[in-house]
């Protein structure tokens, strides 16, 4: 079956949460970011690895700007704003691959961490909850995939069918105009290194997806053990209690794997915060005055592929507030009323450290969330706002 792990597994297969991360970490693979440990095979994967950050990560936010030295004059406003909102996303691009490379350990830990959230997972509701959020995590990523891959080729094929190259990348051995072959061959050339760009970014955007989409799971799971405690007569006191300080050891272990990821999240997300009002202000300019149907299509998958960097995990961060919510108030509710006083004060405790949400903070300053998100998306229609009534795109015409 092809993409067998986009659909739940069955109950007679051991899965695990970590599991729901298998899409994610092949991409890594692919793109260098996961060496062998040892043996011949580690330093000709490093070449590779070195490769990729020297084109994808280095060269390309190069590129472009070298193409704006030698050869602006050249550019049609429209191919200038296809170009230019593609630069400021390189860049951030480029500072988000720096951040999630050199932070890939965190990830790496998290994953022994739901391991160890696993090990509670003993009933078949349980078990049945880990295969359905591991499907939806390698969902998501394939979806993020389909549509990032289809941006980059549609540009590619969208440009080249038109004329030029798709990003005009700066390129002093070949020449685009200098004939068709030349054309195909420098934006196939184009084409190669922005796919590493677009692979390297889309783990960038999907990895804080995808693991908050398995800490959503283990909250759900430990909100059911919480409404559970003491409700089994068969159960002694000493033994309600053992579960209630389960359910506590749980919920640090769910804080950890959260404080290992909030350092590699908050850097990559607030990079993104900080460019996506402007990129999509760009993008919807060159969309609404000087697009062409072909040149429409791929700045509008663009356009999804910009939404779907920040808008999937943001509105998740929402949900898991809520969550939150909903276990402190499945500890308050639970049958703690006639219990003992040792049970009473360990749920106390655990009542005053639920009541601190998870909330995880864009670069230390802001929350991110869908207002966040809403606020910085609303920058785009500014930028418009302001490009309609100083005719800016009148003049670019003129010009």
């Amino acid at each position: 079956m092809v993409f067998k792990l986009i659909r739940p597994a069955p109950l007679t297969e051991q899965v695990k949460s970590r599991d729901g991360c298998i899409y994610l970490f092949r991409a890594m693979k692919f793109i260098g970011w996961v060496p062998p440990k040892s043996g011949v095979l580690r330093y000709i994967y490093l070449f590779w690895t070195l490769m990729t950050f020297i084109w994808s990560t280095t060269y390309l936010p190069l590129g472009f700007l070298g193409s704006y030295m030698t050869q602006i004059k050249s550019f049609s406003p429209g191919e200038f704003l296809t170009s230019l909102q593609v630069c400021f996303n390189a860049y951030g691009s480029s500072v988000k691959t720096a951040i999630t490379y050199s932070q890939l350990w965190r990830l790496i830990k998290a994953k022994d961490l739901l391991d160890k959230l696993d090990l509670r997972c003993t009933t078949t509701e349980e078990r049945d909850k880990i295969h359905r959020v591991v499907a939806r995590s390698n969902h998501a990523f394939l979806i993020f995939t389909i549509v990032y891959c289809t941006y980059a080729g549609s540009t590619y094929l969208s440009s080249v069918l038109s004329g030029r190259p798709p990003w005009q990348l700066y390129n002093p051995y070949i020449d685009w105009r200098d004939g068709t072959r030349n054309l195909w061959l420098a934006s196939t050339l184009e084409y190669i290194v922005m796919s590493g760009a677009v692979l390297q970014d889309q783990l960038s955007d999907t990895y804080p997806l995808v693991y908050t989409l398995i800490l959503r799971v283990h909250l759900d799971m430990l909100k059911e053990r919480i409404r559970r405690l003491r409700t089994d007569e068969s159960m002694s006191e000493a033994d309600n209690y053992e579960e209630l300080v389960k359910c506590v050891l749980d919920h640090k272990i769910i804080l950890k794997f959260c404080d290992t990821i909030k350092p590699v999240i908050s850097g990559t997300i607030f990079t993104q915060f900080l460019l996506c009002g402007i990129v999509l202000g760009l993008t919807l300019i060159n969309v609404f005055f000087f697009s062409d149907l072909w040149t429409g299509i791929a700045s509008f998958m663009f356009v999804i592929t910009i939404l779907l960097q920040t808008f999937p995990f943001c509105y998740t961060c929402n949900l898991i507030m809520e969550d939150c919510d909903d276990l402190t108030h499945a500890i308050f509710q639970s049958k703690w009323v006639d219990a003992s006083r040792r049970y009473k004060m360990t749920l106390l405790y655990f009542l005053q450290n639920v009541q601190r949400p998870i909330v995880f903070i864009a670069g230390g300053i802001f929350q991110i969330s869908m207002s966040s998100n809403i606020s910085v998306a609303k920058f785009a229609f500014s930028v418009i706002t302001i490009t309609k009534q100083m005719n800016i795109a009148d003049k670019f015409k003129e010009e």
